[in-house]
């Protein structure tokens, strides 16, 4: 048997009998992610929305800026971070580097422009569709960000699932942040990349396919939002 089928046949096995260490990352990583996208959706939506309905002096630089956040590698982000919550830096008086809380924050700042940028152009093209509406009924930019962020609510919905996506895939920032610890800031990404470095494969593996199956259902519940955004589920039906 060679190493590749026999470290998937342990895979399966860790996964099927619910392995406690491998629950325990998999859970630390869902915790992680979803609490990061939560904070990073919150303010994402409400930045998202202002811009996409404002015009102001300097908003192309804005936008360039927050494109530009895009494109930072994770390990960027990391350090950034890691440079702000030292003992030297100016949230070193929290005591959260190498912490849960660390990676919470890293991921959030690294969702955040995800967010932002994505609900911009959503809102920004509905309120190209309904501008002359809005105009005749005399609405307001706060009225205008509601209404269009209600409206546009299943592609909205696609980019939060996209962000969670972005955040649970990415190894860079948790690990310069959290450390890596077993057992406190150890996540999928960065147990998958110390075990393939030890040499076991089976656990590596076992997570890498928990990994994929979580971006695969995040995939399928994209193509489903999408499809109901274009068909409402009620007409579905009939």
């Amino acid at each position: 048997m060679n190493t590749f089928s026999s470290s998937a046949e342990t895979a399966f096995a860790l996964i099927t009998s619910l392995d406690p260490m491998l629950a325990g990352i998999v859970v630390r990583s869902l915790a992680v992610s979803a609490l990061a996208c939560v904070i990073a959706s919150g303010l994402g939506l409400l930045l998202g929305a202002w811009l996409g309905v404002s015009r102001f002096q300097g908003r192309g630089a804005v936008l360039a800026l927050l494109n530009t956040a895009l494109a930072l590698p994770s390990v960027v982000v990391g350090l950034v971070v890691y440079l702000l919550l030292s003992r030297s830096g100016p949230l070193g008086f929290l005591g959260w580097l190498f912490s849960f809380q660390a990676m919470v924050l890293a991921q959030s700042v690294l969702v955040l422009p995800v967010v932002t940028a994505l609900v911009r152009q959503t809102i920004e093209d509905a309120e190209h569709k309904h501008g002359e509406q809005f105009q005749s009924l005399g609405a307001g930019r706060f009225v205008r960000s509601l209404v269009l962020l209600w409206d546009e609510r299943y592609a909205l919905l696609t980019v939060l699932i996209a962000a969670f996506g972005r955040a649970i895939s990415e190894v860079g920032a948790v690990m310069v942040v959290g450390g890596n610890i077993d057992g406190y800031t150890r996540v999928m990404t960065t147990s998958i990349a110390l075990e393939t470095s030890k040499g076991d494969l089976p656990l590596a593996l076992a997570l890498g396919m928990v990994l994929l199956g979580v971006v695969l259902l995040l995939n399928v519940l994209i193509a489903l939002l999408r499809r109901w955004r274009v068909v409402p589920p009620h007409r579905a039906v009939l």
